[in-house]
């Protein structure tokens, strides 16, 4: 570990890159890290990556060709001093720790991610955890992620949905952790759908002794419908941990053969949950991922001092009542699924049509993409609004770039409905005066962010380019316009998942 203010390198295609200088480069690797910090578990996994120019078009595309996973961290449960404090050093020696082990040093890592997630975000010190990791290693993507958005990911990392892209299914991801269980419903390819439920297997933690340790809110609800009492510092009997497991799986169930409809299972959902969802006639595949996974396919029996082993067995029995042929599938990666780094990098230039109010506002560096399909039969901020809804987002602020996919015709009126949805996102922002960064995949940026500006009289500067294909997982850095033809680069940084096939 060095010192933060030490000069050190990272290899990195820069935003501002001329293309001519990458149009020669047909191949480079990069070593990425993903480090995870989670309500139940924390751990790293390091990667090689190889990447390759697609064509040799002037767009400048990379992609990974091959993931060699050069280390993986031990898991380790996430330390606290109390319940609203995460214990900071210990997470940093197990960083570094696992830096040692692996036989790297920070300044030798290219590009990574770290992610905090679930019960682990709502402590007192999260933020300021992943503000010293995303400093002190280099060029990282950094993301707090709120329950929709680890769903989001959970369903990326465990292959649910390459599983649905490839297999044209609608699957189910249900990513049971520590704290939260999350859904995914992932159709053709697309999370359409996340939802988050306050179950989880250390809801209620305990000692070798059974002498328990930690209760969240939701475990004394739960326990209090089943007429039992727990308490910090006394034991916990195994009928207790038995009943409790089982109301749990009952939860669930009803979540995945449809909408809650019990009191209970209403007043533990952390989010709205799916809506026009038909349960099991809807989906084709399963997919857990998550700690609790690793106990629903029966991989580890082991106790971490938890109900884990005892709610997976549970999960398993409710799984066998059910009749539908190959529901459940095995995730490509299970108690991992969210521990990701930093993969393709791209960089791709703007066509000639792009809308620049005020080239000052450029460059600019890593903007979150949220991508949003907007289709002739649906309106416009709605889609938005759902677009946003993944990142548990409920309004537009700064650090986002908008990623349009247009339907249907593009006439006058689609793209005067489309600019109007955008502008009404952008009305409920706390900063008026960010700017709005649009890439669009169709060259109809100037014509939007026109109108955008000059006809609704937007007061913010817009850059809109066009021809830009980004999606969920994506982070972008938009360079200055180059030449007379104000061609504008674009770097793009993808998250990289661990069970992503490689095409």
């Amino acid at each position: 570990m060095h010192d933060l203010d030490e000069d050190h390198e990272h290899f990195e295609i820069p935003p501002d890159a001329v293309v001519e200088d990458i149009e020669g480069l047909e191949m480079f690797t990069l070593k990425s890290v993903g480090i995870d910090i989670g309500s139940s578990t924390s751990h790293l996994v390091f990667s090689q990556l190889t990447l390759r120019r697609e064509g040799a078009s002037l767009s400048g595309r990379f992609k990974v060709t091959d993931r060699r996973v050069i280390f993986r961290s031990n898991i380790m449960l996430t330390p606290y001093l109390s319940g609203t404090s995460i214990d900071v050093e210990k997470v940093k020696r197990f960083i570094e720790d696992a830096y040692q082990k692996a036989g790297l040093r920070p300044d030798e890592i290219d590009t990574g991610a770290v992610i905090i997630t679930g019960e682990a975000l709502k402590k007192e010190n999260a933020q300021p955890i992943v503000e010293y990791f995303a400093k002190f290693s280099g060029k990282f993507i950094c993301a707090a992620a709120g329950h929709n958005h680890e769903a989001l990911l959970a369903a990326y990392g465990c292959g649910a949905v390459d599983l649905s892209k490839t297999e044209r299914k609608t699957v189910l991801n249900v990513d049971m952790g520590g704290g939260t269980t999350k859904f995914s419903l992932v159709e053709s390819g697309t999370v359409t759908q996340t939802a988050s439920v306050n179950i989880g297997a250390r809801l209620i933690a305990f000692d070798e002794k059974d002498v328990v340790t930690r209760i969240e809110d939701a475990g004394h609800i739960l326990m209090g419908e089943l007429g039992h009492k727990v308490e910090l510092g006394k034991k916990i009997a195994n009928k207790q941990k038995e009943e409790f497991a089982g109301l749990m799986a009952k939860v669930l169930a009803e979540l995945i053969e449809g909408e809650p409809k019990t009191p209970l299972a209403k007043q533990l959902m952390v989010t709205p949950p799916f809506t026009h969802y038909r349960g099991l006639q809807q989906i084709d595949h399963i997919v857990f991922s998550g700690g609790v996974s690793e106990h629903v396919y029966d991989r580890d029996s082991n106790s971490y001092g938890d109900v884990g082993p005892i709610l997976g067995k549970h999960m398993r029995e409710y799984l066998k009542t059910l009749t539908k042929k190959d529901l459940v599938r095995e995730p490509a990666e299970g108690i991992r699924a969210t521990v990701i780094g930093a993969g393709e990098y791209t960089v791709q230039a703007s066509g000639n049509t792009s809308y620049i109010s005020d080239a000052s506002v450029l460059p600019v560096h890593g903007l979150k993409v949220i991508r949003a399909t907007l289709k002739e039969d649906r309106p416009a901020l709605e889609a938005l609004k759902q677009a946003l809804a993944k990142f548990d987002l409920t309004c537009w602020g700064e650090g986002l770039a908008l990623s349009l996919s247009l339907e249907g015709a593009l006439d006058y009126k689609t793209i005067r409905a489309i600019a109007e949805g955008v502008a009404a996102v952008c009305a409920a922002t706390a900063n008026e005066r960010a700017p709005l960064y649009l890439a669009l995949d169709l060259d109809v940026a100037k014509s939007l962010g026109g109108i955008l500006k000059e006809e609704l009289k937007l007061d913010r500067e817009i850059i809109a380019i066009d021809g830009i294909e980004v999606g969920d997982p994506d982070y972008i850095d938009i360079g200055e316009p180059m030449g007379i033809t104000e061609v504008i680069p674009v770097t793009v940084k993808s998250l990289m998942f661990p069970g992503a096939k490689l095409d």
